[in-house]
């Protein structure tokens, strides 16, 4: 496969599924230009990139749109090999994505459902995200962790991108809910480990620096 030669990404500042496609392409030291989307405003030449749902974010690569975040990450890795996200064992990178399906499935919904309710829902919806949290740790504990600082030991994979990039919007919800723990270093000591050796990463501050600019804009 030839090297891509022109790379665009189509995001926005707020949103932690763009940010994880911003950590990718950095890690892989892809360069790449970067389009903010008015989400209130969409462009047509945005709508015509992704015109099924219309969400960010979408890759550009030659011309080519791909969209949805975890489309976009595992598309990145075959795409741009070092270093890789996945495993190279088969079976290790089945475990990988059935972690990162999780996610999506079973710990998104519940975190929509946190921001969006009150009262008993939202105190439901705190207690599901808590109970899914613990599964995600003791699963990735018995079929993918390696000692060190990282899920795969000392490289970041694509399991540490999604929760990495996720943590600031974590925090927030903390912030919202006053007094409620999501990332408690008792309940789930290895998930917020992960997390705070992934702030630390020189990529992570310095897309945060950089999508600073659109946030307060």
């Amino acid at each position: 496969m030839a090297t891509p030669k022109e790379v665009k990404l189509y995001g926005a500042a707020l949103s932690g599924y763009c940010t994880m496609v911003h950590h990718a392409l950095r890690l892989k030291g892809v360069a790449y230009d970067y389009v903010e989307v008015d989400l209130k405003n969409k462009s047509e030449e945005f709508l015509k990139l992704h015109p099924v749902h219309k969400k960010v974010p979408v890759l550009v690569v030659d011309g080519k749109p791909i969209p949805e975040s975890l489309v976009i990450l595992q598309y990145v890795d075959e795409t741009w090999k070092e270093p890789p996200l996945l495993p190279q064992d088969s079976y290790l990178r089945s475990k990988v994505r059935f972690w990162a399906d999780f996610i999506y499935q079973k710990m998104v919904p519940v975190i929509y459902a946190i921001r969006s309710t009150e009262g008993e829902a939202q105190n439901k919806a705190v207690e599901e995200f808590l109970g899914h949290f613990k599964t995600l740790e003791d699963g990735i504990n018995k079929d993918v962790h390696v000692p060190g600082p990282f899920i795969h030991g000392g490289e970041p994979g694509l399991l540490d991108v999604i929760l990495g990039s996720a943590k600031n919007g974590f925090q927030h919800l903390e912030q919202m809910l006053a007094g409620v723990k999501l990332l408690d270093k008792e309940h789930t000591p290895l998930l917020c480990s992960l997390m705070d050796a992934y702030a630390e990463l020189a990529v992570v501050k310095d897309t945060e620096l950089m999508l600073s600019q659109y946030a307060h804009a």
